[in-house]
């Protein structure tokens, strides 16, 4: 039976066409807010809080198995299932039949289309909202994302509108723009849009009252005036500038166009803006200043001035007003230079950040920190884009981070010297608000009439904030929560804790901020003063929910609670839903502040740390178990009391969730160093080893691991050195330094030998192998790779005996001795498939085509290579797909069946210009030319 999901407007289920009654408001929100995350695990709490928000009834857990069981009734169909997993529960479909998905899809496929192409699948995607989204019930998540849908459909409008003049369809636009301008009279893109329709039609007078209508409504409504980019339109209208013209249509087959990902890493803009519009300017003034000169060069700003003062505000409304003219995106990176919490980040970590969020495919990138620098370079190179490097700590973090062309902000609360006399930067310093922009500023949160009625009050209040934007924001957020509070209040208690406070640090503006943090602390209830102090413990740039319940030994419905309280003092922030943060200078308070109720605070704050740490070893510990189940374990001990360590349903959500902690995860080892949890350390470095290696963060690797090898030598432990030892050489051997990895894989085999470990030696030889073959050496390699299999049979450790059987054969395979390559791979395959370990039998498979099709068996070299495609692909696993594709095209071609080779080919052209890889480019020369020979891979092929 076929299953419709329409929730673009009144939700509705239909089954073969007709509709399905669902129930009432609350079973229509379970529906919803599992149709929101088809495939995907739900858990319990999380269910509980999208129907019913912070305040559920008594039993709705029973309630909520109701919904579920009546809901598995009405859907009863073998296309949808709603099941209980660990953690929660998944509804199984087709994402094809939920219209939400579908649109996404459709949004995601135009991006990557040719013009035309794209202009016919957003419309297709548009024409699948009939309404409001989810109109079912307003708790906060379902308003939230609602919201988020709206502002999806609207950029896609936008989008649309976009490429539709680009294919000169101005007059089909005509007939909409006027009302979307209309719907939206302060959007800057949709009026540029239809100005521009309006004057390729011939009506440059309608468009030049299009200019004059908006730049009406940004005065009245927002004091502003419209952005360069609208003002240059404006311009360019007014003196009929032949560019403005239809451009010449040089559409290209979608098949062969990669378009590079658009990065919009920007955080989200400061909501409560004020003045500063002579720096602005002058912002403005110098990008000009660089454009003018024919943009062949970087155009550098610093933003420099104390902590607190806006530095970041400045940068991100300048960034927001003018992204239009950063239609490439815009790089964002928080350097953290000042962060109490966590060190500096590294130049090199930055480049990794933003190779990611160009579009580089974990496999393309290389892993020398020097040549990922340069291909960093490379690809920003003459596009137009942002890049922020927000909270500089010196130039030295800066300068590899600045590439020879485009816009860089740079924020610091130091003069960066060197980059403003060697590179050219424009300082821009930044002092305290005066107070007409200060008063405006209380005026925004507060509200005119109140400001008014209490001018005594005001005037106290912001001379005890001494125009620092950072204490304005504090006090304001305190008094907008009691408005029926006097301002005369907060300003006497300012006073009175300035009188106390005055001794403690030199400088207006660190008393100033550290009177108004006292006063914010104080007032709240002490459970979340509590959670405040012991945020500002954290490791990590920030936190989730999950990992600050266990800072607080709390349950996570009980964190919750205490964190929207502290959002709501404006002593946290939650950037992203579910992320919180603290300014750097109110964590360093909060730190100050942590467990100072408390009789012992020292042993508060010290098992705070131990639960936070044990959160994120735990939680890493089982997310490594789901990405890589037939790995043998290190079992930590049990986590402390009060810690709860998050449960995964597969390895989708394990990964996702070391992609979001991967800061945290970095920041930990340096603070159990700091604690002398040694322990800790090595466990944790074992564990992040998968998601490393799978996401190509070397880098990291090696630091954790040399972290980890210090803390095992502290304790003195002999086989956590040997472990220590042995992952710093994988490091080492993907950064080719062979000569360190064969050092550190001699001191491994000895220790492993000493304490007669069979496992740890074999696992040590199979990658002492892997050293000689990646330098091409497989005769080298080969008898390491056959003591390892001695060695696993010696230990009983069967799925070790695989991968070394697989290991051996594909050494003989590139010795020529094919016959000998098929025997091995064939037991490998055996037990692979016994064991029941599918990426090893993949693995295996694709060894076998290899084999085949050097042996002349080219009927054979297909099926296996079509095995390891079927399996990479129930894996989820796109880049093998790609290279087992591209092997069985070779091996079609080889036979002379030309179409099935395309086939293969075009298949894996897909993954890898998804993926952004560079052998995208050889894909392209087969399906040019065929392959001048067979395909080989490179040289390791497992274990």
């Amino acid at each position: 039976m076929a299953v419709e999901f329409r929730l673009l407007g009144d939700l509705e289920v239909r089954i073969d066409g007709h509709p399905v009654d669902i129930g009432h408001v609350q079973q229509r929100s379970v529906l919803v807010a599992l149709l929101l995350d088809t495939n995907r695990v739900v858990p319990v709490d999380r269910l509980l809080e999208r129907v019913w928000g912070d305040h559920p009834p008594q039993r709705a857990r029973g309630t909520l198995y109701s919904y579920l069981s009546r809901l598995r009734k009405v859907l009863a169909t073998e296309d949808v299932t709603i099941a209980r997993r660990p953690g929660g529960y998944v509804l199984t479909a087709d994402p094809g039949t939920v219209d939400v998905h579908r649109f996404r899809h459709l949004v995601a496929q135009a991006r990557t289309a040719d013009d035309e192409t794209a202009v016919a699948l957003l419309t297709r995607a548009l024409a699948l909202w009939r309404g409001s989204p989810l109109a079912t019930s307003g708790t906060p998540w379902l308003t939230a994302v609602r919201d988020g849908l709206e502002m999806a459909r609207w950029a896609a409008e936008l989008d649309r509108n976009e490429v539709a003049l680009r294919c000169g369809r101005h007059a089909e636009l005509l007939g909409e723009l006027p009302a979307c301008a209309a719907a939206h009279p302060l959007d800057e893109r949709v009026a540029g849009q239809l100005m521009l329709a309006l004057y390729r039609a011939g009506r440059r007078g309608d468009a030049l009252a299009c200019y004059q209508r908006i730049r009406r409504h940004l005065a009245d409504d927002l004091g502003i005036d419209p952005s360069p980019p609208l003002h240059d339109l404006h311009r360019r209208v007014l003196t009929a500038d032949p560019a403005l013209t239809v451009p010449p249509r040089a559409r290209r087959p979608a098949a062969t166009v990669a378009r590079a990902p658009v990065p919009r890493q920007l955080p989200a803009p400061p909501r409560a803006f004020t003045g500063r519009t002579v720096e602005l300017a002058e912002l403005t003034a110098t990008v000009d200043s660089g454009s003018d000169q024919g943009g062949g060069a970087v155009t550098i700003s610093v933003i420099d001035g104390t902590g607190g003062i806006g530095k970041t505000w400045l940068a991100l409304r300048w960034a927001y007003d003018n992204l239009p003219c950063f239609p490439d995106g815009q790089l964002y990176v928080n350097l953290r230079g000042f962060d109490p919490a966590i060190d500096p980040v590294p130049p090199a970590v930055a480049v990794r950040g933003f190779l990611d969020a160009l579009g580089v495919s974990p496999e393309a990138i290389p892993p020398d920190p020097t040549t990922q620098a340069a291909l960093y370079r490379s690809l920003v190179a003459d596009r137009r884009i942002l890049i922020v490097l927000d909270n500089a700590r010196d130039s030295a973090q800066v300068i590899p981070l600045v590439p020879a062309t485009g816009t860089v902000l740079v924020t610091s609360r130091h003069q960066l010297t060197s980059l403003i006399t060697e590179h050219g930067a424009r300082p821009l310093p930044l002092d305290v608000l005066p107070e007409a922009d200060a008063r405006q500023l209380l005026t925004g949160h507060l509200g005119a009439d109140r400001v008014a009625a209490e001018p005594e009050a005001v005037t106290a209040l912001l001379r005890h904030c001494a125009g620092l934007p950072l204490a304005l924001g504090v006090v304001a957020a305190r008094a907008s929560v009691r408005p029926d509070l006097p301002l005369a209040a907060p300003a006497a208690e300012l006073h009175e804790t300035t009188t106390r406070l005055d001794a403690l640090d030199g400088g207006e503006l660190a008393v100033s901020l550290r009177t108004v943090l006292s006063c914010s602390s104080t007032a709240l209830p002490r459970d979340a003063a509590r959670m405040f102090g012991l945020l500002g413990l954290a490791p990590g740039p920030d936190i989730g929910l999950p990992a600050a319940a266990s800072l607080a030994g709390l349950p996570p419905a009980a964190a919750r609670v205490l964190l929207r309280r502290l959002i709501a003092a404006h002593l946290l922030n939650e950037p992203v839903s579910g992320r919180y943060r603290m300014h750097d200078l109110v964590r360093l308070f909060a730190a100050e502040q942590a467990g100072a109720d408390c009789a012992d605070p020292a042993g508060e704050r010290h098992a705070a740390l131990r639960r936070v740490l044990g959160h994120y070893l735990h939680t890493a510990h089982a997310a490594d178990r789901l990405l890589a189940p037939h790995r043998d374990p290190i079992i930590p001990g049990p986590p402390p009391t009060g810690t709860t360590p998050e449960e995964f349903a597969d390895h989708n959500e394990a990964l996702a969730w070391f992609t979001a902690e991967h800061a945290a995860l970095l920041a930990t080892v340096d603070r159990a160093a700091d604690a002398g949890i040694d322990t800790h350390i090595w466990h944790l470095a074992w564990a992040l080893t998968t998601y490393f290696n799978r996401r190509g963060h070397w880098y990291d690797h090696a630091a954790t691991y040399t972290a980890a090898l210090r803390a095992t030598r502290r304790m003195a432990d002999r086989h956590a050195q040997a472990h220590a030892h042995r992952g710093l050489a994988v490091a080492y051997t993907w950064f080719g330094r062979h000569d360190d990895a064969h050092t550190h894989l001699d001191h491994a085999l000895g220790l492993f030998g000493e304490l007669g470990d069979l496992a740890g030696q074999a696992l040590s030889r199979r990658t002492l192998a892997r050293v000689w073959a990646q330098q091409g050496e497989h005769r080298q390699a080969l008898p390491h790779d056959e003591r390892a299999l001695a060695l696993y049979q010696a230990a009983g450790h069967r799925s070790g005996q695989a991968t070394a059987l697989n290991a051996i054969g594909w050494h003989h395979a590139h010795l020529d001795d094919h016959q000998q390559a098929l025997t091995y791979c064939q037991r490998a395959l055996a037990l692979h498939q016994e064991l029941g370990d599918r990426h090893g039998t993949a693995a295996t498979w694709d060894s076998l085509g290899y084999i085949h099709l050097h042996l002349g068996h080219h009927q054979r070299a297909t099926e296996c290579y079509q095995h390891a495609l079927d399996l990479f692909r129930d894996l989820d696993d796109r880049y093998q797909q790609a290279e087992t594709a591209m092997n069985l095209g070779d091996t079609c071609r080889t036979v002379g069946d030309i179409d099935t080779a395309h086939t293969h080919w075009r298949h894996a052209l897909d993954v890898l210009d998804e993926l952004g890889h560079p052998r995208a480019e050889q894909v392209r020369a087969r399906l040019s030319h065929g392959p001048a020979r067979p395909y080989g891979r490179l040289p390791v092929r497992s274990g």
